[in-house]
């Protein structure tokens, strides 16, 4: 059990240290790169991803880059395109940041209109 809060202190720090090295030159790959961690939740809708999770972590990680208005508004542009590739799945990808505690800035639905993202 110890082992494993080590492992997740470790991974949360890569992320951290990833998230601030890429922040400056964000693209939807990138943004993409971070939902690996939350394939299985994707997927299938379960287990639900739980704050400190490597999910979570990873969305964690993606909360800290959307900064600025900017960032936000391309990050919103890239979740818009997950869920349009991955359509029956929608749901579960925008739930996301909400399991995890976070708020990205802007309301994850098929409808939203990043450009006005503030």
């Amino acid at each position: 059990m110890e082992v494993q809060k080590i492992m997740t202190g470790v991974l949360l720090l890569l992320f951290l240290s990833w998230a601030v090295t890429v922040a400056a030159d964000v693209d939807c790959t990138t943004v993409t790169g971070f939902f690996t961690a939350c394939s299985t939740f994707i997927t299938h809708g379960t287990p639900d991803p739980l704050p400190g999770s490597p999910c979570c972590d990873s969305m964690m990680s993606l909360n800290m880059i959307a900064e600025s208005g900017n960032e936000r508004r391309f990050i919103c542009q890239c979740f818009m395109e997950l869920i349009t590739t991955y359509n029956p799945n929608a749901t579960a990808i925008a739930t996301l940041p909400g399991f995890c505690g976070l708020s990205l800035g802007f309301i994850l639905d098929p409808d939203t209109d990043c450009s006005s993202v503030p």
